[in-house]
C-alpha cells in the first residue's frame, strides 16, 4: 500500500500488439506467426479457404493464431477485416508465388498478386488509425537485371506476369506511403526457401529427389538449366526482416538477401552429397524445362538491411540445403 491510503499502485501492463497476415498458410506466414506469436503479438491470419483447412490451418491454431476469412479481392472484404481485427500490423504475404503458373494464367496472377495489397491499402488510408504495412515484393522486380547485385534503387525490368504483378504491387506500396502518408514498407526478398516449401519448386523438388534416389524410389531427376544462378536464404531468417522494418520510426523499403549467388547445379551438388551421393550420375538438364522470362544476375545487395534493421542472414546455403534433405520424406 502507498502512502497508508489502502490502494495499490500497479505497474501499467504492456498493450498487446496485433497482427494481421495474410498468406498466413505459406511458408513466410507459418514463420512469421511463429515470430510474433512468440514476441507476444495477438496474430490473426488468413489465406485460401482450400490451404487453411487442411494441415497447415490446424497447426496455425494449434499454435494460437486466429484464422478469418477474409476475400481480399474484394475491397469490402478488406475494409471489414481492417475494422473488425483493427491491426497494428499488416503483412501481407498473400500471393500467387509460383512463376511458371504466372504464365498459364496472367489475369490471375496480377489479380492474386495486386488486388489484395490494393484493398488493403485503401482500407488502412480509409481508416484513419496508424496500422503499419508491409508488403512482400520480390527480386523478380529487376528481371534481366543490368547491374549486380541489386538495391532499393535498382531501375525495376520485370521478366514475366508474376514479376510484373508484383513491380505493380511494389510501387503501389511507395505511392501510399508518398502521397498518402500510410506507413507501408515492401521488402524486396530474394529466394527464401525452408523444409516448408512444396515439391515444386526447384529448391525442394531437388531436396526431395536426393533422398528417394538414395532409398531407390526414384532413378533420376531431370531439372532445366543447372547454371541459373539465385541468391538463396532460408525464410525464418527472412521473416525477421520483415518485422523489423514494421518496427522503424519511419517507412522504407529494403532488399533481403545473403548477397551470395548459387547456381542449381551447386544446389544439386550439395543436396546429393548430404545422403552420400555424385548428383552428376543422376541429374541431368533438358533444355525443353527451360521457362521463359528467365531472370538472369539476381543478387542482393542488403546494406540497407544491415545498416538500418542490423539484420544479417544467419543460415548459409549448405545449411539451408542439408536442413531440407533432412526433412524430406524418407
Amino acid at each position: 500500500m502507498a502512502g497508508g491510503q489502502g490502494r495499490y499502485i500497479l505497474p501499467a501492463l504492456p498493450a498487446v500488439k496485433r497482427a494481421f497476415v495474410t498468406g498466413a498458410g505459406g511458408q513466410d506466414g507459418y514463420y512469421l506467426s511463429r515470430l510474433l506469436l512468440a514476441k507476444g503479438y495477438q496474430v490473426a491470419g488468413c489465406d485460401r479457404p482450400a490451404t487453411l483447412a487442411g494441415p497447415p490451418g490446424e497447426e496455425l491454431r494449434g499454435m494460437g493464431v486466429r484464422l478469418v476469412e477474409v476475400d481480399l479481392l474484394d475491397p469490402a472484404g478488406a475494409r471489414r477485416a481492417v475494422a473488425d481485427l483493427r491491426p497494428d500490423e499488416i503483412y501481407n504475404l498473400a500471393a500467387q508465388s509460383f512463376v511458371p503458373q504466372s504464365w498459364e494464367d496472367p489475369a490471375a496472377t496480377i489479380r492474386a498478386n495486386a488486388w489484395p495489397l490494393i484493398h488493403l491499402l485503401g482500407a488502412v488510408r480509409e481508416s484513419g488509425r496508424p496500422v503499419r504495412v508491409f508488403q512482400a515484393s520480390t527480386s523478380e522486380i529487376f528481371g534481366l537485371a543490368r547491374a549486380s547485385p541489386q538495391d532499393e534503387e535498382t531501375r525495376l525490368a520485370p521478366a514475366n506476369p508474376y514479376a510484373a504483378a508484383k513491380a505493380l504491387a511494389h510501387q503501389l506500396t511507395g505511392q501510399y506511403r508518398e502521397h498518402h502518408r500510410v506507413f507501408a514498407c515492401a521488402g524486396i526478398l530474394y529466394n527464401h526457401e525452408s523444409p516448408r516449401r512444396p515439391p515444386r519448386f526447384v529448391t525442394a523438388k531437388v531436396c526431395h529427389a536426393a533422398r528417394a534416389i538414395r532409398g531407390g524410389r526414384q532413378r533420376e531427376l531431370v531439372l532445366g538449366d543447372l547454371d541459373v544462378a539465385r541468391d538463396w536464404g532460408f525464410a525464418g531468417d527472412y521473416v525477421e526482416a520483415m518485422w523489423l522494418m514494421l518496427q522503424q520510426p519511419e517507412p522504407a523499403d529494403c532488399v533481403v538477401g545473403t548477397g551470395v549467388p548459387h547456381t542449381v547445379r551447386d544446389l544439386c551438388r550439395i543436396a546429393f552429397e548430404a545422403v552420400g551421393l555424385d548428383y552428376r550420375e543422376f541429374v541431368r538438364s533438358d533444355p525443353a524445362l527451360q521457362r521463359p522470362g528467365q531472370p538472369t544476375g539476381l543478387v542482393a545487395d542488403p546494406r540497407r538491411a544491415r545498416e538500418r534493421l542490423g539484420w544479417a542472414a544467419r543460415t548459409s546455403f549448405e545449411e539451408l540445403v542439408r536442413m531440407m534433405v533432412e526433412a524430406a520424406p524418407g
